[in-house]
């Protein structure tokens, strides 16, 4: 049996730039180990697998190459594009609801300056947790292959939540994220004891714009490219710690990431704030390309 795909580009306007998502448009009847084999095939950090749908609400199932993970931001970005950009959408229709096994997703189409076409996406709401001790940061960023002395001491250490688990740890400048070397193997062990999924090294570029990597070992994904979930959980987090300017109720943030891999893209978020000044509400938008298509024979 073959199965159509397509391998999508999100955060980019340039296919062969951002993260890689594969996507399985029809995947009603594949079982648990078909969607697996498929996005092991696939080799996409993350594939997204819609299995059934109605009008413009679609229930959608996230792969990593080893295992199912809960959500998966650029990959959801990408299936909220194609899904408009393919004609899977009622007519006249710009807003979808994709239902994902954390949360309902509801995702907001709109057209780029240079007319195509890009999703923003309401993600999972925020939670957060107490950083782990200081020699486990410690051990963590002598695992990335950094030195603690290179912490950026204004901006916070932390655990967040915006579809997935991250751990973040802030440097003082985008150079030194750039020279990390992580023992893979060592940081899989140390995420495992946490109990996150990833880990998130960033520094500042700006009063609003950031440069990150994201570390996925345990997920079966060395290096993420440019990740949806973990930025925006990125985006909480700072906008609870009250270092990103606010306006009305809310802040904005960019974050570059995937430079180092030679596939950049930019990660734009939104915060909003309830009255009493939490982060309630986290968006995350960008545009999607289509890279390749094609059919994928199952064994």
């Amino acid at each position: 049996m073959k199965i159509p795909y397509l391998l999508v580009d999100a955060f980019t306007e340039r296919p062969g730039s951002g993260n890689r998502a594969g996507l399985v448009l029809d995947a009603r009847g594949l079982t648990d180990a078909q969607m697996r084999q498929i996005a092991a095939k696939l080799e996409a950090s993350e594939s997204v697998f819609v299995t059934g749908w109605r009008s413009s609400t679609f229930s959608a199932r996230f792969f990593t190459p080893k295992r199912e993970v809960e959500f998966a931001g650029h990959a959801a970005i990408a299936l909220a594009v194609m899904l408009a950009q393919q004609g899977h959408l009622p007519e006249g229709e710009r807003q979808l609801i994709l239902q994902t096994p954390v949360d309902n997703v509801r995702v907001r189409i709109e057209e780029t300056d240079g007319g195509l076409l890009r999703a923003v996406m309401r993600e999972p709401a925020p939670r957060f947790r107490d950083p782990p001790a200081w020699s486990t940061i410690h051990e963590l960023v002598r695992a990335l292959g950094a030195d603690e002395r290179y912490l950026h001491r204004g901006l916070p250490v932390g655990i967040a939540f915006s579809g997935l688990w991250s751990l973040f740890l802030p440097f003082i400048a985008p150079g030194l994220v750039d020279e990390l070397q992580p023992d893979m193997d060592e940081l899989a062990r140390l995420c495992a004891a946490v109990g996150v999924e990833t880990t998130h090294a960033y520094a500042p570029l700006g009063p609003r714009s950031y440069y990150a990597r994201d570390f996925a070992p345990v997920l079966g994904i060395p290096e993420d490219p440019v990740t949806g979930s973990a930025n925006g959980a990125l985006a909480a987090l700072l906008a609870r710690a009250g270092v990103v300017p606010r306006r009305e109720g809310s802040a904005e943030i960019q974050v570059f990431q995937g430079h180092h891999l030679g596939v950049p893209g930019v990660v734009q978020t939104r915060v909003e704030y309830t009255p009493d000044g939490r982060p309630y509400a986290v968006y995350v938008g960008g545009p999607a390309v289509l890279a390749h298509s094609g059919w994928v024979a199952l064994e």
